[in-house]
């Protein structure tokens, strides 16, 4: 048997091209190639997701094993609040509660820190597995909203309805719009039910809402609910468009445009919720309030300023220096005449008797922040009427 080989030479009909094939094979191998790679990157893809959701599964196992250790430092710092509270109304050397205190700079300070037990307080406590810091602030630097619907106070100074609308003003609110938002304040705090107040609304007008819902005719419980009273929007209760949320004009024009509401944001000055609250013993604390806040009774912008300026300092013990040691030393402030302390006299005070309370609790990486609200009437007594975290 013979064999050709010239058939088999590359190039003649029926041969076989070598450079062909090499080629061809070639062409297979580099696509094996980015077989391998592919399966290699999804692999690793797979890996890394598996990886981090691990990770994910193994965080959430601890924070839920840390909620317990984090709910008892929440309370402890709660704890821990009252006594610094206490230890502060007991102290005969510092008979007022001001904002350069140790209840409200959180570090141990001014005659009572000098001997005895607030030389202790710390603002970081250690405590088990963690930690807590904390934070006191009065609710008396702010005006009681409930008391829009009381008369004026003896001496002739303005009704709460005055107050509220100077509030409103103070804000930026546009003089048209404060009659009617005025008196629907009014008729959601009052409880007759009916509408007796100017441009104001009753329940007939919330139940055409979506969702619909009804005046509470009943106090404020919580400063919040001034966003279900027709009117106030959420720019005026937060300060939207006032410096303090400069940086934030981008966002809340994205919402105005979502929500297709035509306009400009307001520029108001400042926040409702800076200046009223919905719990406190209804008296403003001279010294903690701002010079704002002290316009709502009736003392003029500079006036108030000059108040705000006086309280500041050391506290020498002669009254003539530091926080008003009461509301007669006010007369120390040039602009306060004999006339003007006995029209405000009645709406201001230099004590604080209702505290909110922020502890932040840390616990291997865990982290919790806890509130509660501190009623001091007695001092040696101050009572958690809530406590409460955030989901």
């Amino acid at each position: 048997m013979r064999f050709d080989l010239t058939s088999l030479s590359p190039g003649k009909p029926g041969g076989l091209s070598v450079t062909h094939h090499g080629a061809r094979i070639r062409h297979l191998s580099g696509i094996a190639l980015i077989i391998v790679m592919i399966s290699i990157f999804v692999l690793a893809i797979l890996a890394g997701a598996f990886a981090f959701s691990m990770k994910v599964e193994t965080k959430l196992a601890q924070h839920a094993d840390n909620q317990t250790e984090l709910r008892w430092l929440g309370r402890s710092g709660v704890e821990y609040a009252r006594w610094v509270l206490a230890l502060q109304a007991t102290c005969p050397l510092e008979p007022y509660d001001g904002l350069n205190q140790t209840w409200a700079t959180g570090v141990a300070s001014g005659p009572c820190a000098t001997n005895g037990a607030m030389m202790e307080v710390q603002q970081e406590i250690h405590l088990g597995h963690g930690y807590f810091t904390w934070k006191i602030v009065d609710q008396e630097r702010k005006w009681n909203i409930n008391q829009a619907v009381l008369p004026p106070k003896g001496g002739g100074g303005p009704s709460g309805e005055m107050i509220l609308k100077q509030a409103l003003i103070l804000v930026g609110v546009d003089a048209g719009q404060t009659t009617p938002i005025v008196s629907s304040v009014l008729d959601w705090i009052d409880n007759d039910g009916q509408s007796t107040h100017l441009e104001g609304v009753e329940s007939d007008y919330y139940e055409g809402q979506n969702p619909s819902y009804l005046a509470k005719n009943a106090p404020i419980d919580d400063i919040s609910e001034l966003l279900y009273v027709k009117g106030i929007t959420w720019d005026m209760y937060s300060g939207a468009g006032s410096e303090m949320f400069a940086g934030h004009q981008k966002d809340f024009r994205s919402q105005i445009n979502r929500f297709h509401i035509p306009g400009e944001i307001p520029a108001y000055t400042t926040a409702l919720t800076n200046l009223v609250t919905a719990i406190s013993s209804g008296l403003i604390n001279v010294n903690t309030a701002s010079a704002e806040v002290l316009q709502l009774v009736g003392i003029d912008p500079v006036c108030a300023e000059q108040i705000v300026s006086a309280r500041g300092g050391e506290d020498d013990g002669t009254g003539l220096t530091g926080p008003y040691r009461s509301l007669d030393q006010l007369r120390r402030v040039p602009c306060v005449t004999l006339e003007m302390l006995r029209v405000i006299q009645p709406y201001l005070t230099v004590r604080s008797t209702t505290f909110e309370v922020e502890i932040t609790a840390h616990v291997a990486g865990s982290t919790r922040t806890f509130y509660a609200t501190i009623v001091r009437n007695n001092p040696r007594d101050p009572r958690v009427v809530n406590f409460y975290w955030k989901i």
